[in-house]
């Protein structure tokens, strides 16, 4: 059985990609969904890197926003695919490379332990603005404390420069921008723009779903370093 590992980023939990996680696994695919929140890059990467050393075949491994900066760090993977993501190179981080947008730095509320929230209502508006409004609640309803300081951790290695690599532009995301992202794609081996926010696997998972069955059947598809940017609306 193929194997895919989805990496979730700040505040979010595996919950998050439920609809993703279903429809996978109802096409005959194993998933793993890692929790974070362990209070460091570090932490977190080594607690992915655990969940993909127990499987057989080296997995694809999916990394959403922050997530992306804890895939780049793994080992033993056999495809990386940034949605929305970062990708840092040698001695960068997510923060150095632009980090969250101003509408999402404007959500974040400090807590008296160190920790830091997002305001639901502005979260909303930054992460799940095209999702209908009793998803974009759901959504909401899942985010969590987030320990400080994650996002200016820097990934021991950079893994997209020894394994096949794609990213996903996300053109109406109001978290990270797009510019910013597409800056970031150029460092894979092929593209995808979707219009879509910044939670795709939110209100369109079928995409998530349909890109990751095609990169499993024909690990190709999606060509090598310079393969061009496919749109999808």
């Amino acid at each position: 059985m193929a194997s895919v590992v989805l990496v979730h980023g700040l505040y979010h939990q595996p919950e998050h990609f439920i609809r993703v996680a279903e429809g996978l696994r109802a096409a005959g695919v194993g998933v793993v969904t890692p929790e974070l929140h362990r209070g460091s890059l570090s932490a977190d990467t080594a607690a992915v890197q655990a969940a993909v050393d127990v499987l057989a075949e080296p997995p694809l491994v999916l990394g959403h926003s922050y997530g992306g900066s804890v895939i780049t760090g793994l080992r033993g993977v056999g495809r990386l695919v940034y949605l929305a993501a970062f990708v840092p190179d040698v001695h960068e981080s997510a923060a150095s490379l632009g980090g969250a947008s101003v509408q999402l730095k404007s959500a974040i509320e400090p807590q008296t332990d160190g920790s830091t929230r997002l305001d639901p209502s502005r979260a909303v508006d930054a992460l799940y603005a095209d999702c209908p409004e009793h998803l974009a609640a759901w959504a909401v309803g899942l985010l969590r404390a987030q320990a400080a300081g994650c996002g200016r951790g820097v990934p021991a290695r950079q893994g997209w420069k020894y394994a096949p690599s794609a990213y996903v532009v996300c053109t109406e995301d109001r978290a990270i921008d797009p510019g910013l992202q597409q800056v970031m794609a150029a460092r894979c081996d092929s593209v995808r723009e979707w219009e879509t926010g910044h939670s795709p696997f939110v209100v369109r998972p079928g995409l998530v779903i349909n890109l990751v069955l095609e990169l499993l059947d024909a690990p190709d598809a999606l060509g090598g370093a310079g393969g061009g940017i496919t749109a999808t609306r």
